[in-house]
């Protein structure tokens, strides 16, 4: 299960909390003198309070319900007025949901610490990252595999990690309906690009090679474009406009990455949109041409 961190964020502040949140309610299960069933469960629901205040600036509510605010929580919260009885078969019953429920916790802290140190990993790679929208994929004189991404960020040769949010796919295959001839062409091909390059892979792969060819004759070598998907979460429900669906998912990415995540768009709107987001973006366009004549 990975976490989002919340924007601005640091990802290895977060990394620390959920370690720090994690070995508190190891030590939690694993004892720490005699008591009371009773005491046991005052003990998790203390623990449980601990870890929302640490950690609701840092992760969404969602996150924060898997991994604290779960349906065992409010299961034991509820029953904190009657689970006082000193019955042995109370105590017996009592101690065994709260050391079910710690055990399930420490696991759910586990796996999200791991998903979280692997995803660190994974987004420290060289490089600017960028998001081309629709827009960029069908409009853009260049085509995915030709365009020099480097020079559209302003970098000079730099490695490129290109991120293709799994809607702008689904826009694409929709394009591909479309009456325009060219639109309906570009949408086909970048598919079709993609379609080769993750064939057998949903990891990052390579879209084009380092090339320094260019030094030969004074000019500015290429540095490695390499592209990747983002899959919706589990449980992701996406927002109704694909516009704001791609600035949501760039965002998410951004405290993961580490560094700023630059939008390429063609859009007006879009443009506006993500800036007012706090995305880096790059607004393209093409020459207007003369003022049509008159009918």
């Amino acid at each position: 299960m990975l976490v989002i961190p919340r924007p601005g964020v640091n990802r290895d502040s977060l990394l620390g909390s959920l370690r720090s949140v994690r070995n508190d309610v190891s030590n939690l299960r694993g004892g720490g003198g005699p008591r009371t069933a009773y005491g046991h469960l005052l003990d998790y629901l203390d623990w449980a309070s601990g870890a929302v205040r640490m950690l609701s600036n840092q992760i969404s509510s969602a996150d924060l319900e898997r991994l604290v605010l779960t349906r065992g929580y409010e299961r034991l919260l509820s029953g904190i007025g009657y689970m006082a009885g000193s019955q042995t078969q109370v105590q017996r019953v009592v101690n065994g949901l709260v050391s079910t429920e710690l055990d399930q916790r420490v696991a759910a802290f586990d796996e999200a610490i791991s998903a979280l140190e692997k995803q660190i990993s994974r987004w420290s790679r060289l490089g600017d990252f960028i998001v081309p929208d629709s827009s960029f994929y069908i409009e853009h004189k260049d085509k995915v595999e030709q365009a020099d991404f480097a020079l559209l960020v302003g970098g000079r040769g730099t490695a490129i990690h290109i991120l293709v949010p799994i809607v702008v796919v689904d826009e694409l295959d929709r394009l591909k309906e479309t009456r325009d001839k060219m639109v309906r062409w570009r949408a086909g091909y970048t598919l079709a690009v993609m379609d080769r390059v993750f064939r057998n892979t949903t990891s990052p792969a390579r879209l084009r090679a380092e090339d320094f060819s260019a030094l030969d004759t004074g000019g500015i070598p290429r540095g490695e474009i390499t592209i990747e998907l983002l899959f919706d979460p589990p449980g992701h429900v996406r927002l109704p406009i694909n516009d704001d669906e791609i600035i949501d998912r760039s965002l998410a990415i951004k405290p993961l990455a580490d560094r700023e995540i630059t939008l390429l768009t063609y859009d007006t709107g879009q443009s506006m949109r993500a800036r007012q987001a706090g995305l880096r973006v790059q607004k393209l366009s093409k020459p207007i041409g003369e003022v049509p004549a008159k009918a």
